[in-house]
């Protein structure tokens, strides 16, 4: 189930969705609860005001009730609206006053010291186990009256009852806004996931060979894949024709030393030595086309994939190779090498295999035609490996470099060699995208330079 896109945005969704709406309801609980205690305790003080309105000192100046309070609760039986009047700074004193809601009970108010003027608030359990709200301030009528806690305390159930009835009320709203917001997403997360769906029916469309690219409309988000998806689709179909190509190349070019062999085999008068040697020739022929279009389809498979091979090992062992290869050259001193590399390293996407080939080519060339030194730089450059191989030796004129690129041609027959390495590297070099460029070289001879796609 996790591994479904779906499920994952709704779940995430309700995650996100029940952890707004419980944070929502808690604020909201919270503000509405303080906002009904402050109009509650308002309303005391408003209470305590009439209670002290009517009181009155004697000429003993202790307070006296003056009259009758106009709310009917003073004067019904625990009608949860109470005033008590006693003796500041006594402990546990009777009340000197008090409504005749309390009738038999009395407020028992905690031993409390108040500043003239300062509101003390209380919660206490009152007549029939109510949950009071106490007010109480210390007035003092006279000098010779003393102080005298005055003390208004109101029932709290029907604030209770007000913010319990409010706390179902505000669940239930939030539940429909829950429902209403999870209709909402259930219908973004179809509308967000439209777009996959016509993705995996154009998908469905290629795999039943109906198009051979996908087509439709699809959003910004998910066109770079639609169009890296096509690129691949074109790569491969390249890849097909190519291999058709070179199987059909493969095919003529064999046709004509098969023929020649038939015929050898054949000709019963043709004398034995020399039927033995043509024979070994075209032998020979047939094994160099296999071996040539071999190596061009390895490339070509082996172009589009995702390899990465670092340049610079790959020359060091060359390096190696060449050294034993052209230790001893016949009238010529030993090859100088130098390598030059950049920090970091760069990375060739494509085989090893493929970069030793063309860069072993290019650097025996070179090792043939140097009077003493040979020169390997590699570099990156805007995405691409610039592998740039240098000698000393005579050149090639601008005007036969070109041709020197074709398959067989050598420009010169002094030293041997079959004329193929530089075909094969710039046909190598050409199926991973990348070229091969013949210039003139700082040292005097031929700079070899081949561009290829950096990893």
């Amino acid at each position: 189930m996790l591994r479904s896109l779906r499920w994952r945005l709704w779940l995430l969704s309700l995650l996100v969705l029940g952890l707004t709406l419980a944070s929502a309801g808690w604020v909201v609980v919270h503000l509405f609860e303080r906002h009904v205690r402050a109009q509650f305790e308002a309303r005391l003080q408003d209470h305590w005001i009439d209670v002290l309105a009517s009181l009155h000192p004697d000429e003993a100046g202790s307070p006296q009730l003056d009259g009758k309070l106009a709310d009917p609760r003073w004067s019904r039986q625990y009608g949860g609206l109470y005033f008590q009047v006693q003796r500041a700074g006594d402990v546990q004193p009777e009340p000197w006053l008090r409504s005749r809601s309390l009738w038999d009970e009395r407020l028992s108010l905690p031993v409390d010291e108040l500043a003239d003027g300062t509101v003390h608030w209380h919660d206490l359990v009152g007549p029939g186990g109510q949950a009071l709200r106490v007010m109480e301030r210390t007035v003092q009528w006279s000098d010779t009256g003393g102080r005298w806690r005055v003390a208004v305390a109101a029932d709290q159930r029907e604030l209770l009852d007000a913010m319990d009835a409010f706390r179902e009320s505000l669940a239930l709203a939030l539940g429909v806004v829950g429902a209403v917001l999870m209709a909402a997403l259930g219908i973004q997360v179809n509308i967000g996931l439209k777009p996959l769906r016509a993705l995996q029916a154009a998908l469905q469309r290629v795999h039943q060979g109906q198009v051979t690219r996908l087509e439709g409309s699809f959003p910004t988000e998910v066109l770079p894949l639609v169009q890296d998806f096509n690129r691949t689709l074109a790569y491969d179909e390249q890849v097909v024709e190519r291999a058709r190509r070179l199987t059909g190349n493969l095919a003529h070019a064999i046709k004509t030393p098969l023929a020649a062999m038939v015929a050898l085999a054949e000709d019963a008068t043709w004398p034995g030595e020399d039927a033995r040697r043509q024979w070994q020739e075209q032998v020979q022929a047939v094994r160099d086309q296999v071996d040539w279009h071999l190596r061009r389809a390895r490339a070509a498979g082996a172009a589009g994939a995702a390899r990465r091979t670092a340049v610079v090992p790959v020359l060091q062992g060359l390096l190696r190779v060449m050294d034993k290869v052209h230790a001893r050259r016949e009238g010529e001193p030993p090859v100088q090498w130098e390598l030059r590399w950049p920090q970091p390293p760069v990375y060739f996407a494509g085989e090893t295999q493929d970069l030793q080939e063309m860069a072993g080519n290019l650097m025996d060339n070179a090792c043939k035609w140097a009077r003493r030194a040979v020169r390997i730089s590699v570099q990156g450059d805007g995405g691409q490996v610039v592998l740039a191989i240098e000698d000393d030796g005579p050149g090639i004129a601008p005007e036969l470099r070109e041709a020197v690129l074709a398959r067989g041609i050598r420009a010169d027959e002094r030293v041997p060699g079959s004329g193929l390495g530089l075909d094969i590297v710039r046909e190598t070099a050409a199926l991973y995208g990348g070229e091969l460029r013949l210039l003139e070289s700082e040292l005097g001879g031929l700079r070899a330079e081949l561009w290829l796609p950096q990893g």
